[in-house]
């Protein structure tokens, strides 16, 4: 099958804009969070929020796409703060499971509230209508591009 170069630059400038919104929408959230806070310890406790609890290193690693060893000192930080419990896992002795405290949730919140100004300057430009018109489409992307991973 041949893909018209035109389309091909397209889907290229698809993932551009992608890539270069992560990026700044990533350190200005990183600027906007709570003295301590970083973009990946916000991350993970957004992650555990929204799909729940009980997670091993390893799988929220793979999630998040970073390595086991950046995932140990991230956990450890959070842990450090009292924003998540790291206990063997109840069935395989060697497993870790990870489970977010009322302190971290309360964390994500004060996080998100952070952000808050930022969002709402959004909205003043682009209206609730369009953000949730390109939002499935988004979706739909990262779950495509999820099912391809390693």
């Amino acid at each position: 099958m041949s893909v018209n170069p035109k389309d091909m630059e397209a889907v290229f400038g698809f993932f551009n804009e992608i890539g270069i919104i992560a990026q700044l929408s990533g350190h200005a959230f990183e600027k906007a969070m709570p003295e301590g806070m970083t973009l990946a310890q916000f991350s993970v406790l957004n992650h555990l929020c929204r799909l729940g609890d009980g997670w091993t290193p390893h799988r929220i690693a793979r999630a998040m796409q970073v390595t086991k060893g950046a995932m140990t000192g991230t956990l450890k930080h959070l842990e450090g703060k009292g924003l998540v419990v790291i206990t063997p896992d109840a069935t395989d002795g060697r497993a870790k499971r990870v489970n977010i405290t009322d302190k971290g949730r309360a964390m994500r919140g004060d996080c998100l509230g952070a952000m808050a100004p930022m969002l709402q300057e959004l909205l003043q430009d682009f209206t609730p209508a369009e953000i949730a018109g390109v939002a499935p489409v988004l979706s739909a992307v990262r779950a495509w591009l999820d099912n391809r991973r390693n």
